[in-house]
């Protein structure tokens, strides 16, 4: 599950890709799937409780990336049922689907109205591999997943007030929430060069930041307080005796440098600690600018996802893509009540790291790879 695929296969340039190289992104993409799928598979035979537990779920993922492909591609007129197959024939159905979309992708013309489903295909099936990595870690499944690499402290950046253009302009694939691209003024900011470490939160922790409800929004309060929550999930130690902090990694017990992002943080959490620190959560364009013009200022993204100050909401112009409905990119049942995710982590197929992407999670959401960074006031 983690072998390095050819460069190009791999390249946030699919967006743009033409048929031949988005047929072996296909794939490759297709062939990480069956690997999650023959590992849960395998952990259920066993008898191991992840496997066990999580089978059901990986199942229906499995089932989703067969069903959009049939729906959209392969028998579009077939109803948005069509595409389900028996889980004693997923594999086969899988492995069908993607000879039939991929005989129909030779076919289809090489522009963007002719490639738009086949990219959507592609990066749906992607973002389901990141689900089921997290899965995996949500369950304890063992798999070897490097864990998010350390990152050298750098003083945060100052970056100038200017008109910005945010979101995704035409051409290309892009995701519907990353539409329409939309002029908008930004006033100078202070940004954080990276996202917060363990070093960082282990202050917070050991200030008590768990027990002052001051630093807490009055819902973030009331979760943690329901939740008994001391520290990120899968945090098994953190705080005291030199700040060490013991996660569970995919199935085993692992010490955490001090120099990691922040991973499995709630948007509560990442607010809560914002408060603390005296700053705030970036917003979008903010985060946004950094990630496409500071990078040679020592700006790095790209280890956790990361929580943003404001809530999910429609740009104005907004339409939404018919092939998202009902998978786990259509934002329909949380307009304003999830909170924008930016960014991309260690898990996320390095084609569908884009720094214009929007993604979203319920502010107590914690089983998705998500850190935060931070803002001056």
């Amino acid at each position: 599950m983690n072998e390095k695929s050819p460069p190009a296969v791999e390249s946030p340039a699919l967006r743009q890709a033409g048929g031949q190289l988005l047929s072996l992104a296909l794939i490759d993409a297709r062939n990480h799937t069956l690997q999650w799928l023959a590992a849960w598979e395998q952990a259920a035979e066993r008898q191991d409780p992840p496997g066990l537990a999580g089978l059901p779920q990986v199942l229906d993922i499995a089932q989703r990336i067969g069903a959009l492909a049939h729906r959209w591609i392969v028998s579009p007129a077939g109803g948005v049922d069509g595409g389900a197959v028996p889980a004693d024939s997923l594999r086969t159905g899988l492995m069908a689907s993607l000879e039939a979309t991929l005989e129909l992708l030779d076919a289809a013309p090489d522009d963007d109205a002719g490639l738009r489903l086949f990219r959507a295909a592609l990066f749906h099936e992607d973002a389901c591999g990141e689900q089921l990595a997290a899965l995996a870690q949500a369950h304890g499944l063992q798999a070897a997943q490097r864990a998010p690499a350390a990152l050298a402290w750098r003083p945060p950046l100052w970056l100038p007030a200017r008109r910005w253009t945010l979101g995704s302009a035409e051409g290309g694939f892009s995701f519907d929430l990353e539409r329409p691209a939309h002029g908008v003024d930004v006033p100078e900011f202070e940004i954080d060069a990276q996202p917060v470490d363990w070093a960082r939160f282990v202050e917070f922790v050991d200030d008590g930041g768990y027990d002052r409800q001051e630093l807490w929004h009055p819902d973030g309060w009331a979760w943690v307080q329901g939740q008994g929550r001391r520290a990120p999930a899968h945090v098994a130690q953190i705080g005291g005796g030199g700040g060490a902090v013991l996660q569970h990694w995919f199935g085993q017990s692992v010490r955490l440098s001090a120099s990691q992002p922040v991973i499995h943080a709630s948007w509560w959490e990442a607010d809560a600690w914002a408060r603390w620190a005296g700053r705030r959560l970036p917003t979008e364009a903010q985060w946004e600018i950094a990630a496409v013009s500071a990078s040679n200022q020592g700006f790095r993204w790209g280890e956790v996802h990361e929580w943003m100050a404001g809530s999910l909401r429609r740009w104005d112009g907004y339409r939404p893509d018919a092939w998202s409905a009902g998978t786990w990119l259509d934002p329909e049942p949380y307009w304003g009540r999830a909170r924008v995710r930016r960014g991309a982590s260690f898990a996320t197929r390095a084609r569908l790291k884009h720094p214009r992407m929007r993604g979203f999670g319920l502010p107590d959401a914690d089983q998705a790879f998500v850190g935060f960074r931070s803002c001056a006031v």
